[in-house]
């Protein structure tokens, strides 16, 4: 009776099987153009109203849940959504690859084929891509700093988490930022309301497996870092470069660039040149932004790297926010109502607006913008992204296609 009371499995009156979760997600992963606020509209479209697979509230919750913690917070929801509808791991596993393929397939096929674009048109639509980082970047710190620091209090962490990483710099400098935030927090983001609903999740995950996958969650974050130290062992610098990037992502998935960009632009793996270019493209493509990281696993300067290379970045990269979810799935009725933990994530997204600000001008804007030409150009994705609510893919279309008519004039 109380490995039944432990599992806290609510059984849905129609339960699915790994290969239809799989067969679903990648769908989704076809479509799903847009970021991270537009997949949990995919989601909720097809899995919520068409499908039934959850309902409303459950799905509100899941969402908090996956907002509360770091990691690319639309994967994780497509991995819960798994969970419950295969009815274990299995499932999450399946909704996982089915929603990460594509993008990642497309990021991996772009990046075996960089080395073969010459000429002054290639070279036009690769400065292009460089421009769509900046409209793009700029547009989440519009759309994050109206949500995430509506405050003096949360404007003041933000402010602090600027001079951190400017002045410290590096992984160092991003981590102890979200560091700060969040006890910054617990001082100055007290008075805001509390989740008060009363509704509970109930997935197949037991109390003890969610330990073992915090438990895991840890080890790995330590293990390979001190491994790294005392060894030059890359595919383990590799993983733990990666996972240590996925691990500290609060807020969105375009907080990852100024986490990788410390990790293998600063380490002489990947150039600027080609750190920017790849993102650029990867706003381009559906899916979860996270694939990025094939990308860069392919391109990286010391083997392991392509297709090997991509392999480890990619599941180092989603690995910590799955390990986090699926080990909180028991645990967060109770969590996500204590007001202290509520204050300090609120403190540490007001951080994550400090770092990608900083992002902002420091690769982004340094490596991309240097003419008056390529202002107007990057104001003018802005614009489009802001204002005229234009779709990413189209917005790469343009600046690349611009990118290339000025090289060619």
């Amino acid at each position: 009776m109380s490995a039944h009371r432990d599992a806290l499995v609510d059984e849905p009156s129609v339960r699915g099987s790994p290969l239809e979760v799989f067969r679903v997600f990648l769908m989704l992963g076809l479509i799903s153009f847009g970021g991270p606020i537009a997949h949990l509209g995919y989601f909720r479209d097809e899995l919520v109203a068409r499908r039934k697979w959850i309902d409303e509230e459950g799905y509100a919750d899941l969402v908090a849940l996956c907002q509360f913690l770091p990691g690319p917070a639309s994967s994780q929801v497509g991995f819960s959504l798994g969970v419950l509808r295969g009815n274990g791991l299995l499932g999450g596993l399946a909704a996982w690859l089915g929603f990460t393929l594509p993008s990642a397939v497309i990021l991996f096929a772009f990046a075996v084929g960089t080395a073969t674009f010459t000429g002054a048109a290639s070279t036009g639509i690769l400065h292009g891509l460089k421009l769509v980082a900046v409209a793009v970047i700029a547009q989440a710190i519009w759309g994050m700093a109206r949500t995430l620091t509506p405050d003096r209090g949360r404007a003041a962490i933000a402010l602090a988490a600027v001079a951190i990483v400017v002045f410290i710099g590096g992984a160092l400098g991003q981590t102890g930022a979200i560091a700060l935030g969040a006890v910054g927090g617990l001082w100055l983001c007290r008075g805001e309301p509390s989740f008060t609903s009363a509704s509970r999740l109930h997935f197949p995950v037991s109390r003890r497996g969610g330990a073992i996958a915090l438990v895991a969650f840890a080890v790995l974050l330590v293990l390979p870092a001190l491994f790294v130290m005392t060894n030059s062992y890359q595919a383990i610098a590799l993983f733990d470069a990666f996972y240590r990037s996925g691990a500290l992502v609060f807020g969105g998935g375009h907080v990852v660039l100024p986490l990788l960009q410390a990790q293998v632009v600063d380490s002489g793996w990947v150039t600027n040149e080609t750190f920017l270019t790849g993102y650029g493209l990867a706003q381009a493509v559906p899916g979860p932004l996270f694939t990025f990281a094939a990308y860069l696993g392919t391109v990286v300067g010391p083997e392991p790297n392509g297709f090997a290379g991509a392999s480890i970045a990619l599941v180092a990269i989603f690995l910590p926010g799955i390990l986090l979810v699926y080990g909180m799935l028991p645990y967060w009725d109770a969590l996500r109502l204590r007001p202290t933990a509520q204050a300090a994530m609120r403190g540490a997204n007001a951080a994550v607006v400090g770092i990608l600000g900083a992002a902002l001008y420091n690769p982004v804007w340094t490596s991309a913008v240097l003419s008056p030409k390529d202002f107007a150009l990057a104001l003018a994705g802005f614009l489009l992204l802001t204002v005229w609510k234009t779709p990413p893919w189209i917005v790469v279309f343009l600046l690349a296609a611009s990118g290339a008519a000025a090289h060619m004039v």
